[in-house]
């Protein structure tokens, strides 16, 4: 929130095989070897060096990498964040106590179906006692995210979401993207599923704000207005070692990541993405969010918490988010609300330094 010349999230791939063939996916081969695991700390330490605070592992399948462990290791060694993408198959209860001892902040897996069929492998039907594991040894956060679109029956995603409830697991919904991250029209049966898995999350900040901010128009095929901050906020390091916008635009910066440096974070954090509008990659349009906010508080309160929303999804704005607005974003005009707001801020900071 303080520096805007830094990334917030950054994408590294230790190895782009898979041991799943996922119809609709474009990210993984069947035959690339792991990178060095030398050559994948020097990449953390560079974006360590670039002050990232959020490191995700992620492929093709990063758990097929042989010293995964050392890599986990060596982002918390900096402070940073340690977040892992898996489509869960290499979970064992021993292989979880690993993650642990590693250091693991946050895993998550997408779930496709209920039972596995010739689109996707990962269903609920392989993957439950995978997660009844989490739940009992994982001491990391753990969130299953269900994709709307890649199913023949939609209403899988919500039975999905419904299981990861049961075992106390946060849970997201996506929309199914084509290969460029555009969004792929839905229909009115997967839009109820949905709004039915929106339910389940709960009005957090978070997902309310998303929703309001992006997933609203995306299904209704609207475009969204945003600036996206991809390349700079966000940074996509795929196996070669070069940044990319995101997984589904890879080729652009294409800069290898020990030359990637300041010039590079303001150029990207100003340049305009074509693909923008339609896009549906959840990871960049959140990171984005947080500039939104940074630059534009109000203005972006409005529009994560709209006054007249249409009642497909009923909510208020959270009690918390309507206390701290009134704690930090008093009117302008008002010179005892600023000179409140001031002793808040203060009081917020030395709360922050003390811990």
């Amino acid at each position: 929130m303080k520096w805007r010349r830094q990334p917030i999230v950054a994408h590294i791939v230790p190895i782009r095989r898979c041991n799943l063939a996922c119809t609709y996916c474009n990210e993984y081969d069947n035959f690339s070897k792991p990178v060095p695991t030398e050559v994948m700390l020097q990449r953390v330490d560079r974006l360590a060096e670039l002050g990232t605070s959020v490191i995700t592992i992620s492929g093709g399948e990063p758990m097929l990498h042989p010293e995964l462990d050392q890599i986990i290791q060596r982002i918390r060694a900096h402070g940073s964040i340690a977040t892992l993408i898996t489509n869960g198959y290499l979970l064992t209860p021993e292989r979880i106590k690993e993650l642990n001892r590693a250091g693991l902040d946050h895993l998550q897996i997408s779930i496709d179906n209920v039972q596995p069929d010739e689109i996707s492998k990962k269903s609920l039907k392989v993957l439950d006692k995978k997660l009844q594991w989490l739940a009992e040894y994982a001491e990391f956060a753990v969130n299953i995210n269900s994709v709307v679109g890649t199913s023949e029956n939609p209403e899988d995603a919500a039975a999905v979401a419904r299981r990861a409830h049961e075992l106390g697991f946060a849970t997201t919904v996506g929309i199914v993207h084509d290969h460029e991250g555009h969004l792929r029209p839905l229909g009115e049966r997967e839009q109820k599923v949905y709004r039915e898995i929106m339910q389940l999350e709960g009005k957090s900040f978070s997902n309310f704000a998303y929703y309001n901010q992006f997933q609203k128009n995306l299904l209704q095929g609207r475009a969204n207005e945003w600036h996206c901050r991809a390349g700079s906020r966000y940074l996509y390091i795929c196996e070669d070692g070069l940044v990319h916008y995101c997984s589904q635009q890879r080729g652009a910066p294409g800069i290898p990541l020990e030359k990637y440096g300041a010039e590079d974070l303001e150029r990207e954090f100003n340049s305009v993405k074509p693909c923008a509008p339609f896009c549906t990659i959840s990871c960049v349009h959140q990171v984005s969010m947080i500039d939104e906010f940074r630059e534009r508080p109000r203005e972006s309160l409005g529009r994560f918490f709209p006054a007249q929303p249409d009642q497909s999804v009923p909510y208020h704005p959270p009690g918390v988010v309507r206390v701290l607005a009134w704690m930090f974003l008093p009117p302008a005009e008002n010179g005892s609300r600023k000179r409140l707001t001031e002793f808040f801020t203060q009081a917020a900071l030395w709360c922050l330094k003390a811990k």
